[in-house]
């Protein structure tokens, strides 16, 4: 009896979380499925079954929109990864001005997302932004950074990198610096220099902090929005479009049951992606 007690004891302190997590999460995603399959505004709804997802799957952009979505989340996660990794050891490192340069690295993410893309928008204009102004002066004459259709998508991810970098870095660092030292004094017996400290030690025992930006770099780059939207509006033509802006668009024009569809639509993509991957990397992990 009295074990019981305690057992129901401890869920009334679980209670006030699971109800934020049902009003704030649960209920919202199921009232997202609901409406997805009705046409509604602030005041009326009708049911009208799939309707909403054969229009959304029938939209002419939306092709592009899933293919521009992967690559902006492949070129963004791998970037993260590799410079974040590269970053991460190198700030591992004790050097007298180590606090500085990690807060530097690390700044960008604590910026506004819009303010980002704004600053940047106006830095990329093809003949008065800083970035073109610069490589002028060197006798280079820089390409129109987000109005050239084939390259523009490379340029907002390259942003999205610069801001987002810190946090996979600052990840690296915790695992890096976990890394027992017997590793390190066992390589250096065994006469290994640094790329063998790299590439033996670092990068398979430090997997399951690459393992989380990876997780976390991928789906976001799945789901980004904003960055895109304050720099291009998914323009030029649609060579920014995510599937993210394209929801966005049918929002703004008034279809609310459309772009509710496109948003659960989204969220099944990102799961059918990201938990097999999850799945996939938590069986390569190198356990300490």
């Amino acid at each position: 009896m009295t074990k019981l007690t305690n057992r129901s004891y401890t869920y009334y302190f679980l209670l006030p979380a699971g109800i934020i997590y049902f009003v704030f999460f649960l209920l919202p995603t199921i009232m997202s499925f609901f409406f997805s399959m009705t046409w509604w505004t602030l005041t009326d709804w009708k049911f009208i079954g799939l309707e909403n997802f054969i229009t959304f799957l029938t939209e002419p952009s939306l092709n592009i929109g899933f293919k521009n979505t992967l690559i902006y989340a492949i070129v963004t996660c791998s970037l993260k990864v590799i410079l974040g990794l590269l970053l991460g050891v190198f700030l591992s490192q004790k050097l007298k001005t180590i606090g500085f340069v990690r807060s530097m690295v690390f700044f960008p993410t604590l910026l506004s997302t819009i303010a980002v893309g704004m600053a940047f928008a106006m830095m990329m204009h093809p003949t008065q932004g800083l970035i073109n102004t610069a490589l002028k002066i060197v006798g280079i004459t820089g390409p129109d950074w987000l109005g050239d259709t084939t390259i523009a998508l490379l340029s907002v991810a390259l942003v999205d990198v610069w801001k987002g970098v810190g946090m996979a870095t600052v990840i690296f660092i915790a695992g890096i610096m976990s890394i027992p030292e017997d590793y390190y004094e066992a390589l250096a017996i065994d006469g290994g220099n640094s790329f063998h400290k790299f590439w033996n030690i670092i990068v398979p025992l430090s997997r399951p902090a690459m393992n989380s930006v990876i997780i976390l770099a991928f789906i976001g780059g799945l789901r980004s929005f904003d960055l895109v939207w304050a720099m291009t509006k998914g323009g030029p033509g649609f060579s920014t479009d995510l599937i993210a802006s394209i929801i966005y668009k049918q929002y703004q024009g008034g279809f609310y049951g459309l772009s509710t569809a496109g948003n659960v639509i989204l969220f099944i993509v990102v799961s059918a992606l990201a938990f097999p991957l999850y799945a996939f990397l938590n069986k390569k992990e190198v356990d300490l």
